[in-house]
């Protein structure tokens, strides 16, 4: 049976994108309650400046705390080097920074060109190196950009390439305006593994903004993708990609792959009542997914138990 990761990434991209703040106690409560559901990494937050995002402020003290729970990898984003030493003080057992494929969303979301990001992402690398904590890339807007338009599938596989030249050991291709196809999808992973190694190319994080994300995550299955971001609800979507709203929403990425025979780990009944905690701490806040509204299958059980 393939094992798939499903790595919660609600805490970071979903609250990051709704101007509500949730309470600590309840990312906390959330958190745990994931990883008592069988979610085996959570992306807890980002280590931005407060001032940009306040959603984020309490990322240093969610790490410490998410860490003390047992067979939980916890990993922050970071938008620079300067985040990463933040991030490795408070104990991250990974990193990942953002690396958009469209120049223009380079500089309006962390205001950097493609050459000042090769430099952060080495210098990024240095310091998770040196402190022994996993670092991967995410190569945003890969699929298209909201601002550019469409990005060249080669200038995605160039600047992966820089990236792995500058450190990174670990790349996800990311669809941060939800432009993305599933044959888009095949021929991007192809052609990425084929640049930088297979074994780096783990992981997609897709959104669901026009109803393609659950069909591109089965491409990337189908191409040799393990790691699937996603957010229990479907929150979230970036902030500076105007229009890139909705994730992939966690319940039904898990149901879906527990369906078909893949080993998550995670328990589906266990991973919707979750979602009482973000009703109660983000009311009137839109939450999403057939799953929840629909249920498990009568023979749900037996399914997954084939």
């Amino acid at each position: 049976m393939t094992e798939i990761l499903v790595s919660e990434v609600g805490p970071r991209d979903g609250l990051q994108s709704i101007k509500a703040i949730m309470p600590l106690a309840a990312k906390k409560a959330w958190i745990v309650a994931e990883a008592a559901a069988g979610v085996r990494e959570i992306e807890v937050g980002s280590f931005v400046p407060p001032s940009l995002l306040p959603q984020m402020a309490d990322t240093a003290e969610l790490v410490r705390f998410a860490r003390d729970i047992p067979g939980l990898n916890v990993v922050a984003l970071v938008p620079n080097a300067k985040g990463a030493g933040r991030a490795v003080e408070a104990g991250v057992h990974g990193l990942s920074i953002p690396f958009s494929m469209s120049e223009t969303h380079s500089i309006r979301n962390v205001r950097k060109d493609h050459p000042a990001m090769l430099a952060e992402i080495a210098e990024a690398a240095r310091i998770a190196r040196e402190a022994g904590a996993h670092f991967a890339v995410g190569l945003a807007t890969a699929f298209g950009c909201t601002i550019e338009g469409s990005v060249p599938e080669d200038q995605v596989v160039r600047l992966a390439t820089a990236a792995a030249e500058a450190g990174a050991l670990e790349f996800s291709l990311s669809d941060t305006t939800g432009y993305a196809d599933p044959a888009q999808v095949r021929r991007l992973v192809r052609k990425v593994k084929a640049a930088v190694g297979a074994e780096m190319l783990t992981t997609l994080h897709l959104h669901n903004t026009r109803g393609l994300g659950l069909a591109n995550a089965l491409a990337g299955l189908e191409e040799g993708i393990t790691t699937l971001d996603a957010s229990l609800g479907g929150l979230g979507g970036c902030p500076f990609a105007p229009g890139a709203s909705g994730n992939l929403v966690t319940e039904d990425l898990v149901l879906m792959l527990n369906s078909m025979g893949f080993s998550t780990g995670i328990d589906l009944e266990k991973l919707l009542e979750v979602r009482s905690i973000l009703i109660e701490a983000l009311p009137g806040e839109p939450l999403y997914g057939f799953t929840p509204d629909a249920g498990p299958m009568l023979d749900y059980n037996e399914r997954i138990a084939r």
